[in-house]
């Protein structure tokens, strides 16, 4: 089969082509044969080291697919049923072995594409506002990056819940991406100080939440953003990694909460896990969640698809096609 390959960390010049043995499943363990492959930072931070990982290395960690084999004690999937997973190494490939734990099924007719663009990125937004800070009505949400793929599924859910929604964005293009999903007001973070724009746009009193993704060049402006014990979520960091915090600042500046999640820790048992990806993949599938997903790439042009995922100049969702 032909895969991506890593075998020494560094730039999208990593990523090579190599032709690799079909794996075959273990105990537990499903074989899909890939139809779609999510683009995600998480992968470029493999790539770069930043996150450790055995090499070589097929990196990935999303995918959609049809199982093409089962291994011994599989039970609640069949060969040539629709599936999709995320969160297990090795998916930038042809073929990709993912234990049946991890795995989903697709509601019947849904396009994979679909299914590979959403499970991560909806996910993601899934338990950022109905977990980690569920939102309701009467909460004011703070939203980067608002017209990127996690960025509008969450102003999505967000305004479902019955939240105000205030997003940042760079362009006119993708303010009217960000209004699209549902912000309430948007924020062009190229030409304002969101920092102050948003004090002025909650009358001085500041947001009840904020998501980033950004991390190290949005941060401490973020934290001046909360209204007095507020909640800043860290979930992202594609500007770079936050700096050494004080802690004592939480406290000058309103008795703040900081937390940085991360999916596993949302989808730890397989009926969180089931209950995220069933709102997702059927809220896509039904119309109630809306998706971009006009750029894909063949496999053989992971390192372009990485490079334009990291210039932060793409809306919506990445997909490689093997």
């Amino acid at each position: 089969m032909k895969a991506i390959q890593i075998l020494q960390t560094g730039g999208p010049e990593v990523l090579t082509l190599a032709e690799l043995p079909v794996p075959v499943p273990g105990p537990g363990q499903v074989l899909i044969k890939v139809a779609a492959i999510g683009v995600n930072f998480i992968e470029i931070y493999f790539r770069e080291g930043r996150y450790k990982a055995p090499l070589p290395l097929v990196p990935g960690s999303e995918a959609s697919g049809t199982v093409h084999a089962l291994g011994d004690g599989v039970e609640g999937f069949q060969v040539g049923e629709p599936v999709a997973s995320v969160g297990v190494m090795g998916s930038y490939a042809e073929y990709a072995l993912v234990p049946a734990a991890q795995l989903v099924k697709v509601p019947a007719g849904m396009d994979l594409k679909l299914a590979a663009a959403a499970l991560l990125q909806g996910m993601t937004a899934h338990y950022l506002s109905h977990s980690t800070f569920p939102l309701k009505a009467g909460h004011t949400a703070l939203v980067h990056a608002a017209a990127g793929g996690t960025g509008r599924l969450l102003t999505q859910m967000a305004k479902a819940a019955g939240a105000r929604v205030i997003a940042t964005v760079s362009t006119e293009a993708k303010a009217e991406l960000a209004r699209e999903a549902g912000a309430d007001d948007v924020i062009l973070y190229t030409r304002a100080d969101f920092e102050l724009e948003t004090r002025l746009l909650t009358d001085g009193r500041g947001v009840d939440v904020v998501y980033d993704s950004v991390g190290k060049t949005t941060f401490e402006k973020s934290l001046n953003c909360l209204r007095p014990r507020g909640m800043m979520v860290l979930f992202g960091g594609s500007s770079g990694p936050v700096p050494p915090f004080d802690l004592i600042q939480l406290s000058v500046r309103g008795s703040l909460f900081v937390t940085r999640p991360t999916l596993n820790h949302y989808v730890a048992t397989r009926v969180e896990l089931e209950e995220r990806a069933g709102f997702v993949l059927n809220g896509v599938a039904n119309g109630t969640l809306t998706l971009r997903t006009e750029h894909t790439y063949p496999l053989a042009s992971a390192a372009v698809a990485q490079v334009d995922i990291a210039s932060r100049g793409t809306t919506g969702k990445l997909l490689l096609i093997p």
